[in-house]
């Protein structure tokens, strides 16, 4: 794994780029979001993800992928003006997250039929506002009847379109479970980034996702994960000195108002100011070049669609 070649492409909401041009990137994140489970918190407002975008930029960073989908307000008509004004990149998401994020009546119009949620993929990903990921999410130790046509339906696209998907793993579980859904559809395992992973920071567990050769993404701090941030600099030390450091990334998951930086959290400016140095600190600076920068590259880039 690890950097791409010089002709490969990651698409953003301005267009596709050279994926070789995404810098340091914050591999999982949200500007836009909203969320049933998450009354009072939403991040709908333009001006504060500006902020933050400004802040993390100052700090260095010059990508942010955006894992919010389709109906959970992931702001496809702001972003564009946000990536031109900050001067930051965005990748943003198309997919399907589990169905409890989603508001009921939403729900409802997503309990379509396999092929209709295929095409609702592949337009998102060729539309004048374009999506650079396909972003699916499963529940707790459990991929449920909604999540698995999810997964099919990214697989499929995937394979058409050279897309990377991108699963959120709800506590950071059943990520074997996942890897087996999408490989058996044929998404090679570079194409598939599984989030939350320090969630669930269990060595032998974290190693064998690591042995399928899928990329694995860890959280920056965060008051909700509090419990479990502490086990991240431990747990990409050992997944690298197991060989596994192409295949590691970072991302902030700013998922309420209050996490942001803005308001009363670490937000996305911290993955650079604190938790790249911690990361610095115990696996030296050319690990935080390979998570924050090289590893990006091939991640996000579209590979050669699957015969």
């Amino acid at each position: 794994m690890g950097a791409s070649n010089d002709g490969a492409v990651a698409r953003t909401v301005l267009g596709d780029v050279p994926a070789r041009t995404l810098g340091v990137t914050n591999a999982h994140d949200h500007l836009m979001f909203a969320s049933p489970l998450l009354p009072g918190q939403e991040l709908d407002d333009p001006v504060a993800a500006r902020r933050e975008l400004d802040r993390f930029a100052a700090a260095g960073g010059r990508t942010v992928v955006q894992w919010t989908p389709a109906g959970l307000g992931r702001g496809l008509a702001v972003l564009p003006e946000l990536s031109r004004s900050s001067g930051v990149t965005v990748i943003a998401a198309t997919g399907r997250h589990r169905a409890e994020h989603h508001p009921p009546a939403g729900r409802v119009n997503d309990r379509v039929d396999d092929e209709l949620l295929l095409e609702r993929f592949l337009a998102d990903l060729s539309a004048p506002v374009p999506c650079g990921i396909i972003k699916v999410g499963t529940g707790f130790h459990h991929i449920d009847d909604w999540e698995r046509q999810s997964l099919t339906a990214a697989a499929e696209a995937s394979r058409t379109t050279g897309c990377s998907v991108a699963v959120h793993l709800e506590l950071g579980t059943a990520g074997l479970d996942v890897v087996n859904e999408l490989t058996s559809n044929g998404v090679p395992p570079g194409s598939v980034i599984l989030g939350h992973v320090g969630r669930n920071p269990d060595p032998a567990y974290q190693a064998d996702l690591a042995a399928t050769g899928v990329l694995l993404c860890f959280d920056g701090p965060s008051r909700a994960n509090h419990a479990t941030d502490w086990r991240l600099v431990e747990s990409m030390r050992a997944l690298a000195a197991a060989g596994h450091l192409g295949q590691l990334l970072l991302g902030g998951d700013t998922t309420t108002a209050a996490a942001r930086s803005v308001d009363s959290g670490p937000g996305m400016p911290a993955l650079l100011t604190r938790t790249a140095g911690a990361i610095g600190e115990a696996l030296g600076p050319s690990a935080v070049q390979a998570i924050l920068v090289e590893n990006p590259m091939s991640a996000f880039a579209w590979q050669r669609p699957q015969a």
